[in-house]
């Protein structure tokens, strides 16, 4: 054995030790409110050995008319103040579910505080937002629809512009007898949401037993993901998006990067509690490399630096350029399909 490999080797059993101790002690529960396809997600890995499951092939049920408002909702420019953004403004699904920028632009081009993550997935997501402040995507369509950043609106005036339209009125009381309200356009839009899933990524058929679907590189790749630690964090169907994580567990990024922000602080702007400080929710890796730029800041552009940088602060290692570039490989094999197309 090398010393390369025993040295892998030794890593790899600190890191299944780490993960199974993330997976035992997380300091807070997921709420009964969980979106209900995350939690069996973590135990079927457990219980395969294996730290990540691949993606259920059939996005969950719905009914298909209020999904297909749903649908209308999320492209739908009413919802913003002056009539100028919508939900896929800033979530495009051509694009990973993301706009690719470091700040999305709202109503009169105010910049958002926050990198806006991708929309694809969320239903695997423990909580919703970087900070976690909506547990169910219900909860999280409030939010944009109120930020003075974003849509810069209100119920009232959303629901007077919906209850203008005599198609959507007529939608709204065939499929809900209270009509337009915030509950049931937040029901719609969040039946569309959980549509929005990517399986069939080449990685989640390498879990289902096609081996030779990757390459001699991919795969040492995903043998260095592991044995490196990222799977403490980063595990689950969603590879990701099921405990929050200290951006900093190793080393200091705000201080070295600077210029603090009130995003930075994280969840502590939720709790008000000084352990939460620059503390989010740990996002979902799959289709990766489509949502650059990197980081709740939207600082990074390239998806090597990003691997550069969590090694540095969240593990403690300096990698190799060689290792940058296999992880990044196996990275780029969570890139998914959306309505049997693939992404890219």
């Amino acid at each position: 054995m090398t010393p390369r490999t025993l040295h892998l080797a030794i890593v790899a059993l600190l890191s299944a030790f780490a993960a199974t101790l993330v997976l035992l002690t997380w300091r807070e529960t997921p709420p009964a409110s969980i979106e209900a396809a995350a939690v069996p997600a973590i135990s079927d890995a457990i219980r395969r050995e294996e730290p990540l499951s691949p993606l259920p092939r059939n996005a969950p049920n719905g009914d298909p008319e209020r999904i297909a408002l749903g649908e209308r909702l999320f492209n739908e420019r009413m919802l913003s103040r002056d009539g100028s953004i919508s939900c896929a403004s800033c979530h495009p699904l051509e694009r990973g579910g993301a706009d690719g920028l470091a700040h999305s632009p709202g109503v009169d081009n105010a910049l958002g505080e926050i990198n806006t993550p991708t929309v694809f997935n969320t239903v695997y997501n423990f909580a919703q937002f970087w900070d976690g402040r909506a547990l169910t995507l219900e909860d999280q369509v409030a939010g944009p629809i109120h930020n003075p950043l974003e849509m810069d609106s209100n119920w009232d005036e959303v629901i007077a512009r919906l209850n203008a339209d005599a198609g959507y009125r007529a939608s709204f009381a065939r499929l809900y007898p209270r009509g337009i309200t915030a509950e049931t356009i937040s029901d719609a839009i969040a039946a569309f949401e959980r549509t929005l899933t990517t399986p069939d990524a080449r990685f989640d058929q390498y879990l289902r037993g096609d081996h030779g679907i990757l390459s001699p590189e991919e795969k040492q790749g995903y043998v260095l993901f592991k044995n490196l630690g990222c799977t403490s964090c980063h595990q689950g169907v969603n590879v990701g998006g099921n405990l929050f994580q200290r951006f900093g567990v190793m080393g200091d990024y705000f201080a070295d990067r600077g210029s603090i922000t009130r995003a930075d602080l994280g969840r502590y702007n939720v709790t008000g509690e000084e352990h939460d400080r620059h503390v989010f929710k740990v996002p979902s890796l799959r289709n990766v490399a489509l949502t650059a730029p990197y980081f709740h800041d939207g600082s990074v552009e390239r998806l090597e630096s990003a691997v550069e940088i969590m090694a540095r602060y969240q593990l403690g290692r300096q990698l190799s350029n060689e290792d940058i570039q296999l992880v990044v490989a196996f990275l780029r094999t969570l890139t998914g399909t959306y309505q049997g197309q693939a992404l890219q």
